[in-house]
């Protein structure tokens, strides 16, 4: 079973920059999309960055809230995603969860969904 565990979260001043990161407990045999994902209080689950793979070609979106401030990557010899947010503001406020979807390793290769259990993120002076 793939566990995915977040950490980086905490407590930033507007303008301020975080790393989030997100490791997984296992490789896997292939990674179909990865993302992290947003949630305020009071607020439905909202799209951070996904990154979507089809054949060989990787699609990378943002939420235009934080496109040009947010970067989702990759470490595959860690296990690890990471998101990269720079310029936070409060509305950045939320705790924020990662997603691995893709395939484990044999000997029978069976399809995942799995999340993290979700890091707080506080802007605020």
């Amino acid at each position: 079973q793939v566990q995915l565990v977040e950490s980086g979260g905490g407590l930033v001043q507007p303008g301020g920059s975080l790393r989030l990161s997100c490791a997984a407990n296992t490789t896997v045999f292939f990674i179909k999309a990865i993302g992290w994902y947003r949630q305020a209080p009071g607020k439905e689950r909202e799209m951070v960055a996904t990154v979507t793979t089809t054949g060989t070609i990787s699609t990378t979106n943002y939420a235009d809230s934080v496109q040009g401030r947010f970067t989702i990557s990759r470490d595959d010899a860690q296990n690890t995603l990471f998101l990269q947010m720079n310029s936070l503001r409060s509305e950045d406020t939320a705790v924020y969860s990662c997603n691995i979807n893709g395939v484990t390793h044999g000997p029978i290769h069976k399809w995942f969904d799995a999340w993290g259990q979700g890091t707080q993120v506080t802007v605020s002076s």
